[in-house]
């Protein structure tokens, strides 16, 4: 199983990208969202992938976090979603904000993927309703940013001469996708069931995506205080 490819960009697609991997290419298809968020040809580049294995036929897809390759996963695994279409739906709202339709039964917002019908989208919901909170309490943990590869070449580098790596900043993604988790955390060491605990900080969160974790939590406690 090839489950990371790290390498050089040869060529970008507007769905497949090309990575040579010590003089060999990779085909890596990839959702809208993620080509256009890859470097430059002649960059380097790493992908999360999941090989796809066919009587006739061997692909690659690649992600950009272990969260959205864990979604895809999921997503292949209901009736009448195909890779392709599970690429459709991740590039269309990206793992956070699948997570976020799905907690909330909103399958019209799968509905706007390409190759997606009425039906599909609702059997979507209705199938990873009860995987999607298990999924969104990891997304700390799944989101963390891979940074740029080191590249091996042939040449002899004086490891004494190379600046230490920074480590990246986090992403807008993984900021949030931090505070679903923490905020999940907190709601279900209170007590909360993990369906009810889901829905109530997605539709916090699609009120306010910044939020911080204890402003996501008070947000989704007023959601699920008893109606008078």
């Amino acid at each position: 199983m090839i489950g990371r490819i790290a390498g050089i960009i040869l060529h970008r697609a507007r769905d497949h990208v090309l990575i040579d991997v010590r003089g060999v290419g990779y085909v890596v298809h990839v959702s809208d969202r993620t080509a256009a968020g890859l470097p430059p040809v002649g960059q380097a580049v790493a992908l999360y992938t999941d090989l796809m294995v066919r009587e006739d036929l061997l692909q690659l897809f690649g992600f950009p976090s272990m969260l959205e390759k864990e979604w895809h996963r999921l997503l292949t695994g209901v009736q009448g979603v195909g890779a392709k279409v599970s690429l459709a739906i991740l590039g269309t709202l990206g793992p956070e904000g699948l997570g976020r339709a799905i907690a909330l039964g909103d399958w019209a917002s799968v509905r706007k993927a390409n190759g997606v019908g009425p039906k599909l989208a609702q059997r979507v919901v209705l199938e990873l309703k009860d995987k999607a909170p298990s999924i969104m309490a990891l997304g700390a943990t799944l989101s963390v940013d891979m940074g740029v590869p080191l590249v091996e070449t042939d040449a002899v580098i004086d490891t004494a001469d190379v600046p230490a790596a920074r480590p990246a900043a986090p992403s807008d993604a993984m900021l949030a996708a931090r505070a679903t988790s923490d905020a999940l955390s907190a709601l279900s060491n209170l007590g909360y069931a993990a369906s009810e605990a889901a829905q109530a900080v997605a539709e916090a969160q699609a009120r306010e995506p910044t939020a911080q974790t204890p402003a996501l939590i008070r947000a989704a406690l007023r959601l699920l205080a008893p109606k008078e």
